[in-house]
């Protein structure tokens, strides 16, 4: 495929010279650099490349230029190329228009002039843009193809699977499948569905998410059976850990059930988190975490479930879903939290057929003019309503309470009274849920006026609360009356510390009722959930781990 482009624009001949110098020694060996002097020549330029039908992966434009100021630009450019990241050049004066900028035409960033030295102030900023469109971008597909039913629950499960493991993939529904010449000897024999259709020619016929793991390279086994730190949960808070600890010399195991983000990896856009203005993907905070710790030698199993710890003296023994038993100084607990399931007639056997717990963001697609109706008023139930809102002919977003305002933040509340296509149900919950092979229908009631009624309904996601993974640490560590492990100062009744702790000294801030197992994030008790608390809670962990270790050396 031909190198995708970088365009630069500004009207001042020397400072389109010396922008134009610097992303030419950076960035010419994988991108084609085009300058123009003009926002009218610019675009002019891009119409040509998208006749062509090549690809533009940034676009940097100074904000004060005449005829066509640099938001102008980048706007109309938007209409080209709307997946090119977008990058306004500005002085501080113009710094309130790059602000709005930000929502109007979704800028991505903006750069102050002079940006000397390039490898201090515009380097980073453009490394990390380019990084970020390689990831979303789509050249031809030549990756993974699922063929299923659209209401399979095994199919939910692979395509679950696959999405949060971020493997680009393409799902073809069996009826389009049957149809297409291309296909007809991959289902030749009439194969089990799902059924997935590899690059390399090979297939899979209702293969288990193990068995597509280990098709797709993923590492499930670990190099050696013993370890400075083990950390069990790779949701913000193990992977804030495997980050530091790695940074730090520890020789250090994260493993992961399902995969790297926890919950926060399902969200489809966090936009209250320091330091990203514009918002990111959960799946995009998994990514750049995960490329963080591997960076630092941190070793990755996923999937690979935690399923029984004990200790021998000093030694913590996890054994693991594969039957291996892994040895550590320390262990960290980070195993987060499971959606709640919702306990009326029909919500279980429907699981995976129309009804999904959590975002469940493979499926947005098929949202298209279709009725979603979202459980929940919380942040969580918030975001994934903006998202579908975006597929969806209208959603519908059930609340038990009064409204919206007790339990989500303002500026989703904000949001989602700015979407005309999102309706939120307040004093209302779901009784019932009817169908045969998928959902159909609902039942809702109205609490205020104790009104029942069956609605049409194909497509439901529900975020009723949360519970602790914790059901493999029963007997082992102390836990509040809810599964949340205690740490620290939980460990105390009446300023006396618990039976359990063994050891004269008070334990440390998030250590639990055994040396050296410490707990972080959602899981513990009393934590603020957070997806910045479950990363600091994660980075901190990492000196009380130091502290223990000294202890034992």
């Amino acid at each position: 495929m031909p190198k995708p482009y970088l365009l630069t624009v500004d009207d001042d001949p020397e400072v389109l010279r010396g922008i134009e110098r610097d992303l030419r020694r950076r960035y010419s060996a994988q991108y084609r650099i085009l300058r123009a002097d003009s926002g009218q020549a610019a675009l002019e330029a891009l119409r040509q490349i998208a006749e062509r039908q090549e690809d533009v992966a940034l676009l940097l434009a100074d904000q004060r230029m005449p005829e066509m100021d640099g938001v102008t630009f980048l706007n109309a450019a938007r209409e080209l190329h709307p997946e090119a990241r977008r990058v306004l050049l500005t002085a501080y004066a113009d710094t309130d228009a790059a602000i709005k900028a930000i929502n109007d035409v979704r800028l991505h960033h903006y750069l102050l002039k002079p940006w000397d030295p390039p490898e201090q102030n515009l380097f980073p900023v453009l490394d990390d843009l380019l990084d970020d469109w390689h990831y979303t971008f789509e050249p031809p597909f030549r990756g993974i193809r699922v063929i299923g039913h659209r209401w399979s629950q095994d199919g939910h499960r692979i395509k679950d699977f696959l999405g949060r493991h971020q493997v680009p993939f393409r799902w073809i529904d069996v009826e389009v499948a049957l149809k297409d010449p291309s296909l007809e000897g991959a289902l030749a024999g009439r194969p089990s569905l799902p059924l997935i259709l590899f690059h390399d020619g090979t297939q899979l016929a209702s293969p288990s998410t193990e068995e597509i793991a280990v098709k797709l390279g993923f590492k499930t086994q670990a190099d050696t059976t013993f370890y400075d730190f083990l950390i069990v949960g790779a949701g913000p808070a193990g992977l804030a850990a495997a980050v530091y600890a790695a940074s730090e010399g520890l020789r250090t195991l994260l493993v992961d059930r399902e995969a790297p983000g926890g919950q926060a990896g399902l969200s489809s856009r966090i936009e209250n988190y320091l330091g990203f203005p514009a918002g990111l993907s959960g799946g995009d905070l998994a990514r750049r975490a995960v490329a963080q710790a591997r960076k630092f030698g941190c070793e990755i199993l996923a999937p690979q479930e935690a399923l029984a710890m004990r200790t021998d003296g000093a030694f913590k023994l996890v054994t693991l879903s594969s039957g291996a038993q892994v040895a550590a100084h320390a262990v960290l607990i980070a195993t987060g939290l499971a959606w709640r399931r919702l306990d009326v007639p029909g919500m279980e056997r429907l699981r995976g057929s129309g009804v999904y717990y959590g975002a469940a963001i493979t499926e947005a697609l098929s949202c298209q003019d279709e009725d979603v109706y979202v459980i929940g008023g919380a942040n969580s139930a918030g975001q994934a309503a903006m998202h579908f809102s975006q597929y969806a002919k209208r959603v519908h977003m059930l609340v038990r309470g009064e409204g919206l305002a007790a339990t989500m933040s303002q500026y989703l509340i904000d949001q989602i009274a700015s979407r005309p296509n999102i309706e939120v149900l307040a004093r209302t919950e779901v009784l019932e849920a009817h169908g045969e092979e998928h959902l159909e229908e609902i039942t809702l009631l109205d609490n205020a006026t104790q009104e029942k009624r069956r609605v049409p309904a194909s497509l439901l996601f529900i975020f009723i609360g949360a519970q602790p993974c914790t059901s493999w640490l029963t007997g082992q560590v102390c836990m509040d009356e809810h599964g949340y492990v205690r740490t620290g100062p939980a460990l105390k009744a009446d300023g006396k510390l618990t039976r359990q702790w063994p050891l004269k000294r008070d334990p440390y801030l998030l250590e639990t009722s055994i040396p050296g197992v410490f707990a972080a994030g959602d899981t513990r008790s009393g934590s603020v959930k957070r997806v910045a608390s479950g990363v600091g809670e994660g980075s901190v962990v990492v000196q009380f781990v130091h502290h223990y270790l000294a202890t034992i050396s």
